[in-house]
């Protein structure tokens, strides 16, 4: 990194880009490569946990209150407790994005389960449709607007906690942020700021547009 001059320092500094692209891609990498693994580990845990939890309400609540409390924890806190466990780096930022994700997953995957109507399912089952295609064919489709917006609210959520990995020194653009802080540089810190606010607008018009396609039915209905 080139070393700014307290003259030049201006909130947006094309300069700053120019002189430091490399660094800025970087950590850029890093946060989207943070994001989408975060997300899909918790999509591969919570899915199949909100399944399980549908056909067994006992294990529901005890799924939705776990996540929960797993939620409250600040996120400092979190990273702090697993470095003893996972070292620092980042495996523990992982596991502290993943676990963050997981309430909004399970309990969204839950609600739209649980949002399908009976008389489709019992129709399905007058059918001779086993559990399981039951699942696949017919409660699954149904959810699947509701799990998509869990996808959607965890993603961005999720975009903002990785800045806070810095801490344990794997933060993507939260290391721009904090050199910016430490360094009194804001060009550094607006770019970082400006860099995240763009990748959480683009994963949610992705997923959003990745919503629609899956769930074409909605679109006939809203016409």
């Amino acid at each position: 990194m080139s070393a700014p001059t307290a003259a030049a320092n201006p909130w947006l500094s094309w300069d700053y880009l120019e002189n430091n692209w490399s660094d800025v891609a970087r950590y850029t990498g890093q946060h989207v490569s943070l994001t989408v693994e975060a997300v899909l580990a918790a999509i591969v845990i919570a899915v199949p946990l909100a399944l399980l939890a549908h056909r067994l309400p006992a294990l529901g609540a005890a799924a939705v209150g776990t996540s929960a409390v797993l939620y409250t924890v600040p996120s400092l806190a979190l990273f702090g407790l697993l470095v003893p466990l996972t070292g620092i780096g980042r495996t523990t930022v992982l596991i502290g994005l993943t676990a963050y994700a997981l309430l909004v997953l399970v309990r969204n995957t839950l609600v739209g389960l649980q949002g399908v109507p009976p008389d489709v399912v019992d129709a399905a089952r007058g059918m001779g449709y086993s559990p399981a295609r039951r699942l696949l064919t017919v409660e699954l489709p149904l959810a699947l607007p509701a799990v998509i917006t869990g996808v959607r609210l965890a993603t961005v959520s999720t975009v903002a906690l990785v800045t806070v990995g810095v801490v344990v020194g794997y933060g993507g653009l939260g290391q721009l942020m904090y050199r910016g802080f430490n360094s009194g540089y804001r060009a550094e810190i607006m770019t970082a700021a400006l860099l995240c606010l763009g990748i959480a607008l683009v994963a949610d018009l992705v997923l959003l547009a990745l919503g629609r396609a899956v769930t074409p039915w909605l679109r006939r209905r809203s016409r």
